[in-house]
């Protein structure tokens, strides 16, 4: 059977490559790594946890552009890696929860688009979107875990309908770093490039190091975060509310702070992956054709504000991710401060493989801002639909329906489901968001200014507040 789509793609891809950087027959390979629950400093070369040891991370952080201020549009497994995917925010994809949604069909995603086009196309890991979703479109090879996954003793489902068992006692990210690199192997020797999607469990609670972990940071005392004293008055109520329970509970401090080595633990295994691939792609020698991405699908609470644990919430420490590239087709090392977010991965990776770039996606590609042409957006949205049936540790409610809006000095938070109070912080001189100024009459002009930015914004991308959802 003729593949029309296929024809038409490989025609475009032609006429666009006589305007870049990239031949039609010479396009780059692509590597994405997500991690889980990763906040943007659980790197030891970013300095907030002095003990963590991520030597390959560190390297590549040393050569490689670097995002400072990146960021997801939603701070939930789900919904974040169905927007690195899609390329759209939550409401428009439709992932508003975990598991047991799957995002919009009609949506093509990078890696149709990149399969469609002539890629060899690979995913390993985690999906953590509608369970039951087979196949994965877009994807020639794929081996995924059901739901969240077991760090031992999991089973991967596979493109080929049977399940293939980890080895007992194997640990899931040796596990998938090692098929990441058969993957290369494989794909390396085909005529067309290719794409792998690397997606870890790690660092997901619970946090379960490998046996050859468990004692490094043996002796560390962890540092507390400085926000943990946030003595949280000017914050909403519900926020109050579980800060409060969560310091009961770990005796005056939230009972993840006891966790961090753990979590840390689980940083290494991944770090020594990044380490392999990299080795393989110069052995390989194919290090200078592709592209390495490595990213964290949201972030994570170590005890800020009173002591918050999870994400879920508009707070950086939930929002701000690690995002590092290599890319030896551009200038690098180097550090961007522009705002980027995780629905600019599909545009951004389009416009590298030199296909047209679909009107629907709402991200933005970094090739401009990688050029100079522009310094990006002015703010981004953010937003969480309140899972029904989520309740945190502790039986307390859960963290309400939140819409946000955040520039590089200011950010805005709403509760539109709520009376709560609206949260208004300036970044620039309290990044840790200690102050709300909501109240202040200095800031009536600033807030109006933010409340009228967030409602453009709404407008401008066709906003629609999901309908509730319960889990299946």
């Amino acid at each position: 059977m003729i593949n029309y789509k296929k024809i038409i793609y490989t025609v475009l891809i032609s006429l666009l490559a006589i305007n870049s950087s990239f031949s039609a027959d010479k396009r780059p390979n692509i590597i994405f790594i997500l991690t889980d629950d990763q906040r943007y400093d659980e790197i030891a070369a970013i300095g907030n946890f002095p003990f963590l040891e991520t030597p390959n991370l560190d390297e590549m952080l040393s050569k490689s552009i670097h995002f400072e201020n990146a960021f997801v549009t939603t701070s939930l497994c789900g919904p974040s890696r169905a927007s690195f995917l899609t390329g759209v925010y939550a409401n428009r994809h439709g992932v508003v929860a975990n598991e047991y949604l799957d995002y919009d069909k009609s949506l093509p995603t990078f890696a149709t688009l990149l399969q469609d086009s002539g890629y060899f196309t690979g995913y390993f890991g985690k999906w953590h979107q509608a369970m039951n979703n087979r196949p994965r479109p877009g994807f020639s090879k794929w081996m995924v875990f059901w739901g969240q996954g077991k760090y031992f003793n999991d089973t991967l489902m596979t493109e080929t309908g049977d399940d293939f068992v980890i080895p007992k006692g194997k640990y899931l990210t040796d596990q998938l770093n090692e098929l990441a690199l058969e993957f290369i192997d494989e794909a390396e020797k085909k005529s067309e490039p290719f794409m792998l999607y690397l997606s870890h469990k790690a660092l997901h609670e619970p946090f379960t190091p490998p046996d050859r972990h468990k004692n490094l940071f043996k002796d560390t005392k962890v540092p507390t975060q400085d926000n943990l004293n946030d003595d949280i008055d000017s914050k909403p109520k519900y926020i109050r509310e579980i800060a409060i329970k969560n310091r009961l509970r770990g005796g005056g401090i939230a009972p993840i702070h006891w966790k961090i080595p753990d979590k840390m633990r689980t940083v290494t295994a991944v770090d020594e992956g990044v380490g392999m691939i990299f080795d393989t792609l110069k052995e390989k020698g194919i290090l200078e054709n592709t592209i390495v991405i490595f990213a964290g699908d949201n972030g994570y609470f170590v005890s800020e504000h009173g002591g918050l644990h999870d994400k879920r919430k508009a707070y950086e420490p939930s929002i701000r991710i690690p995002l590092i590239m290599w890319n030896p087709f551009e200038e690098q090392p180097r550090k961007i401060d522009s705002l980027a977010l995780n629905i600019d991965l599909a545009p951004y990776i389009c416009e590298v493989a030199n296909i047209p770039i679909p009107e629907h996606m709402q991200g933005i590609s970094w090739e401009a801002i990688l050029r100079g042409e522009n310094e990006g957006r002015d703010g981004f949205l953010y937003e969480y639909y309140k899972e029904i049936d989520y309740r945190p540790a502790g039986g307390f409610g859960g963290t309400p329906t939140t819409i946000a809006y955040r520039t590089k000095d200011w950010k805005l938070i709403t509760y539109p489901e709520n009376d709560f109070t609206k949260e208004l912080y300036k970044i620039s001189e309290d990044p840790e968001e200690l102050y709300n100024l909501v109240n202040d009459k200095k800031y009536t002009k600033i807030l109006n200014t933010m409340d009228e930015s967030l409602s453009n914004l709404l407008l401008d991308i066709y906003y629609k507040v999901p309908q509730k959802v319960e889990r299946l």
